[in-house]
Order: structure tokens, then C-alpha cells, then sequence
């Protein structure tokens, strides 16, 4: 593992969460959640960011998948913003458009220790596999707000939901990739001088 790498896990009554991340891998991943699509979509995260990423997850999918999917993003979130350390010299900024098929999805963020989460998509199903759809929006917020990220998530059009939730983590993968590329010099990306 790299520098910019972390391991974390979060134990509750409700989950049992563990993440391992390295942010300068090759997009390998091993992914199981217990919930298909959700590991489906971290996959895609994973190949598109080229983040090494492992995660494993127990949770009271008897009661639903909110609690886990909330936790994975948690834990994932707390991964990244401990990979990242003080900042030095990545690009700070990423933004991507992805289509796929009738849809075209787009992420833009900002990696500012300021989170904050703007979703835009609207779902017609309530689940699409194993996942709630409702989830989506989950699993984001706990991902910006516990990576200290501003994420900006949209759906410009698109019909199929599968597809408009798979845009998303692709565009996702593809903009956390341009913003966590090292830039040409070691400064923290800020007029402040901290990020």
C-alpha cells in the first residue's frame, strides 16, 4: 500500500464495517456488502477512480439496507479523508460527465474539508437489485460529509434508474481521480494555506 492509503472500521449493534483504501492503486477491488447492486457500484467507483479499494460489511439487512449502505459511507468517507493526510500537492478539484446509454450523469467536487452535498435525481423505483433507491442519496451524504468534501451530483436526463445510479458512480469515481491527481507542484491547493 501506498502513502496515501488507510484502513477503518466502524463496529455498532446495527453494522460491522471494514474499508481499505489506497488512493494511488490500479482500481483493483474486493468488494462485499451483503447488497449485490451496492457492490456492483463500488466496483465501478473503484475502476473508474483507479482507487484500491476493499470492503467488507455485516449489517441488519433483516430490518432494511439503510443502515449499512449509511455506514459504508461513513467508513469509506473516513478512509479517504485519512489517505489524503494534510493535501499537499493533489489538484483539489475534479469534475466529470458520464453518459451511459439515454443518461448522462455529472460530479463535480471540491476537496476543501468543507462538506457539503448537492444531489439532483430523482428514481421511479423504490429498489433497484437489493438496493433502495432512497439509499443513493445515503450513501453520498455520509461520503461527503465524512471525507470533508463539497459533492455536486446530477442527472441531467436519463429513464432507467440502473443506469442513472450507475452514471453517477462512474462520473463519481472519474472526478474523485482528477482531484486526488497529483498536481505539477507540492503546495496545498488554498490561498489559506490549509485545506
Amino acid at each position: 500500500m501506498s502513502d496515501r492509503s488507510s484502513r477503518r472500521e466502524r463496529i455498532t449493534k446495527e453494522t460491522s464495517v471494514r474499508v481499505e483504501i489506497d488512493l494511488d492503486g490500479n482500481g483493483n477491488s474486493e468488494i462485499n456488502t451483503g447488497i449485490g447492486f451496492l457492490d456492483h457500484m463500488l466496483t465501478l467507483f473503484s475502476f473508474n477512480s483507479k482507487v484500491n479499494l476493499d470492503v467488507f460489511a455485516k449489517g441488519d439487512s433483516y430490518v432494511c439496507d439503510h443502515h449499512t449502505i449509511e455506514d459504508i459511507g461513513i467508513t469509506l468517507g473516513e478512509a479517504f479523508k485519512e489517505s489524503l493526510g494534510d493535501k499537499h500537492g493533489i489538484n483539489r478539484y475534479g469534475t466529470f460527465y458520464v453518459p451511459m446509454d439515454e443518461t448522462l450523469a455529472l460530479a463535480s467536487i471540491d476537496v476543501s474539508n468543507r462538506p457539503f452535498l448537492v444531489f439532483d435525481c430523482d428514481f421511479k423505483r423504490e429498489k433497484v437489485g437489493e438496493m433502495s433507491t432512497e439509499m443513493v442519496v445515503e450513501f453520498f451524504r455520509a461520503f461527503a460529509f465524512n471525507a470533508g468534501i463539497t459533492l455536486h451530483l446530477k442527472v441531467l436526463y436519463g429513464e432507467n434508474d440502473h443506469h442513472k445510479i450507475e452514471a453517477l458512480f462512474k462520473a463519481f469515481g472519474r472526478a474523485i481521480k482528477e482531484a486526488i491527481s497529483r498536481s505539477s507542484d507540492n503546495d496545498i491547493p488554498s490561498t489559506k494555506g490549509s485545506l
